[in-house]
Order: C-alpha cells, then structure tokens, then sequence
C-alpha cells in the first residue's frame, strides 16, 4: 500500500486571443477496489467555474467554459492517492480457459471490450506482427498475455514524441517505435482478436529506482492494458515496461482506447494555433503527512481553487507531450 502525491500541469499557449474555450478534463484519480482518491484539487487560469460528473465508466470529468478572450489556459491538478499492491497472478491457466472466452464472446459478454475501437483495430501490420510472434499458440491465455506483454516490449522501441495522439497502431508497427498508447493499443487489439476481452487505462507510473530498464516516463501521463479473464476478473500488464501492474500504477481512466480518455478535450473560438506543454510530478507521501481527515473517512473531495496570478510563476516540471 502506498500514497502519492500527484501534480499535473498543463498550460495552453494561443498566438493569438480567443474568444472562448470548451474544456473536458480527466485528472482525477479513480477510486475503486485498487486505489483511493483521498483528495483532489483543480485550479483554472482564467477563471472558470467547473462541473463534475462521472461517465458510464465511472470516470471522473470535470467541464468548463471560458466566454471571454485570452491567451493562455493554464490547469494545475493536485491528487493525493492510495493505491493497493495487486493480488499476484499464477503462472498459467487451464487450456480449458480458451473455451471460457469464446464462449463468453459468442454470447455478448464484454462486447465493448472486444469489438474494434477507434485506435485498437485489426489491421494488415498487426496480422503480420502477429504472425511474426506466434501471439495465440500460448496454452492458455494467461501464459499468452505475459508472453504477448514481453514481445511487444521487445519488438517496439520506446521512442517519446515518435508518434501523435491520433496515430494509428500502423505507424509504430511499420516503423518499430512508439510511446506508451502505441503499446497499449497493439496489445489490446491482438487480445481482442483473440477473444481476450481487453480495455486501455490512462493514468499515471512511479518510476522504480531499482528497475533500471523502466522507461523514464516522468512529465507525462501513462497507459497500460487490462485485459479479463474468467478466473481472475481484470488484469492489469504495462507492454511499454514488460511488467505487470502493480502499486506503481495510479488509474485515471478506463476506455476503450485512447480516443474515451484523453486528460484534455476541447475547443476554442478563433483563428489561433496553440502550443501544448505537459508537466507532472509524483511523489510518494508518507502516512504521517497526510491529514487524519483524509485518513479516517477516505471520502474524495473535489474543489476548485482559483488564483489569479501570472502564468510566467508556473513552472512545468517537464514539457512534453500529452502522452509518451
């Protein structure tokens, strides 16, 4: 069990004003039989006022509206979270398992996680990349999922910024390179293809000192898999570190791929390009820092915090993209 300490910044630039911006944000850390949400903050420049709902995933969006021109937007989200140690995983399944999963899809069970999404998707690369690792021929689909987590870690280099948020599994399959919704995106899209009912998760990684060969995704969210199977429920894996989820991983949101959780979405009013930069730190907190409140009831607080200040005192721990 842990508790972190999560800051994400984001900061709009415009080369010139704007009228108006349309905003949805997915900041806030779920709350479910993982992990926590003790306390959640979201602050707006300029000011706005923000509405909070959850969507059919029980995913927390917070909306908002700016009528009025400006130049920059600038959110700052701050989250304090527990998040529990995964219950370890066997080595294998029964073989029977197969039958399990075909079945269930032939009824409709998990179709949402099955049937092809917006960037998970058969395609003619990923057939082929499929047939190059033998993905399938696993005994039982559990022995198939780690090695289908190994292979994609192998064959993809983790190169940042190497493709766009609305890149297809076609760029970083052709070219060998790709961030860590390319990852994610490929082995969902071949687990589906195999009856594995699967789902992408945004969220966020703290890095572990004592794994050298982890990518250094510090300054940018993250992304993972989790993929269901009959005898455990869902499981979570992370292609882009070749390990499973553990206590490191903080759950955002759950889609069916990128496109149903990006943690900004919006318009603006005007003839402008903007600028995007992308900052987040994490840090893990010690229980004696955190307010017994917090502790004692664990209830989420959502509040918003306005401050009107010069954007030029935030400073971004790291510009980046919005996903690396």
């Amino acid at each position: 069990m842990k508790y972190y300490t999560v800051h994400h910044h984001t900061r709009y630039r415009y080369d010139s004003e704007v009228s108006e911006s349309t905003m949805e944000v997915r900041m806030q850390p779920r709350t479910d039989r993982q992990q926590r949400c003790l306390n959640f903050m979201l602050e707006i420049w300029p000011h706005a006022q923000v509405l909070a709902t959850n969507d059919c995933m029980q995913n927390t969006i917070h909306y908002f509206d700016i009528p009025r021109r400006h130049s920059e937007l600038v959110l700052r989200a701050q989250a304090l979270v527990l998040v529990q140690e995964s219950d370890p995983l066997p080595e294998s399944f029964e073989a029977s398992t197969w039958k399990e999963l075909e079945n269930a899809a032939a009824t409709g069970q998990h179709w949402d996680w099955l049937t092809p999404s917006s960037f998970a998707r058969p395609t003619a690369f990923l057939s082929d990349f499929a047939d190059e690792i033998s993905f399938g021929k696993a005994p039982d689909p559990l022995s198939a999922m780690f090695d289908l987590n190994q292979k994609i870690h192998a064959a993809i280099e983790y190169t940042p910024q190497s493709t766009a948020v609305d890149s297809p599994i076609d760029t970083a399959l052709k070219n060998r390179r790709g961030v860590c919704q390319d990852f994610s995106h490929i082995m969902i899209a071949l687990l589906r293809r195999a009856s594995i009912p699967a789902r992408y998760i945004s969220g966020y990684i703290s890095q572990d000192p004592e794994r050298e060969e982890e990518k250094d995704m510090s300054g940018a969210s993250h992304a993972w898999v989790e993929a269901f199977l009959p005898a455990t429920g869902w499981v979570g894996f992370d292609p882009t570190n070749n390990t499973y989820v553990s206590d490191n991983h903080i759950r955002i949101a759950v889609g069916r791929d990128y496109a149903d959780v990006p943690p900004t979405r919006g318009t603006f009013k005007g003839n402008a390009r903007s600028e995007l930069t992308v900052g987040v730190h994490i840090s893990e907190t010690e229980d004696e820092d955190i307010p017994h409140d917090l502790l004692d009831n664990g209830h989420i607080t959502t509040r918003e915090y306005i401050e009107a200040e010069s954007s030029t005192r935030l400073r971004l721990e790291q510009e980046q993209q919005q996903q690396q």
